[in-house]
């Protein structure tokens, strides 16, 4: 009987359902922990500025679209609701849910030539670029998101409290999110190198 591989157990681990949603809750509660851990209130929009992109950049360039929708939704809608911020919950859901989705959705292309690189290297060939994520493709995706939150946040709190407040939360929103892409993707080569079998996890 042929032995399985350590990295051919863990991958197979990782993938269960089970494990996925694990995964998906610890990965709401670490958002919303983001979210909480600094909070710089904006008075003008009854707003904030955190670091919870940080959290939902690092799931959607690690764990995917559908994984990113999921945990930056619900994890900064709980956060708002648990630091008194109850009528940003529902946008904070829809914007931060759409960002993490869409960052997500753009860096696949990187993912999937990535994988194509470690079906090459387990063919016997050796590839110093193993995982190396496609920068242009996560600045896109950093981009991307930016515009999604920036803009809706804009557009919502242009609504809540009117368009003069909603322009002062602009610069800070920005930061928050280069910010961001920049924690996120440090923290992704960070685990896929500590932990190469997390690819599996994307979805």
């Amino acid at each position: 009987m042929k032995q399985r591989s350590i990295s051919e157990l863990s991958s197979g681990f990782a993938v269960s359902p089970a494990y996925r949603i694990v995964s998906i809750s610890i990965l709401t509660a670490v958002t919303a922990v983001f979210t909480l851990l600094i909070r710089i209130p904006i008075a003008p929009t009854r707003g904030y500025i955190n670091l919870g992109d940080v959290a939902i950049y690092f799931t959607a360039f690690t764990f995917g679209p559908v994984t990113a929708l999921i945990t930056a939704g619900l994890g900064t809608a709980i956060a708002d609701l648990l630091s008194g911020y109850a009528q940003w919950a529902p946008i904070s859901l829809f914007i931060h849910g759409l960002q993490g989705f869409i960052a997500g959705l753009i860096v696949r292309g990187s993912i999937i030539r990535m994988q194509k690189r470690i079906e090459t290297d387990e063919a016997g060939n050796n590839s110093k670029n193993r995982y190396r994520m496609s920068i242009p493709i996560i600045f896109l995706a950093g981009l991307a998101g930016l515009i999604i939150m920036v803009g809706f946040y804009f557009l919502a709190g242009a609504a809540l409290v009117g368009f003069g407040a909603a322009v002062v939360e602009i610069p800070g929103n920005i930061i928050q999110c280069v910010v961001g892409v920049v924690g996120g993707f440090l923290l992704t080569k960070t685990v896929i190198k500590a932990y190469p079998p997390v690819r599996d996890m994307f979805l």
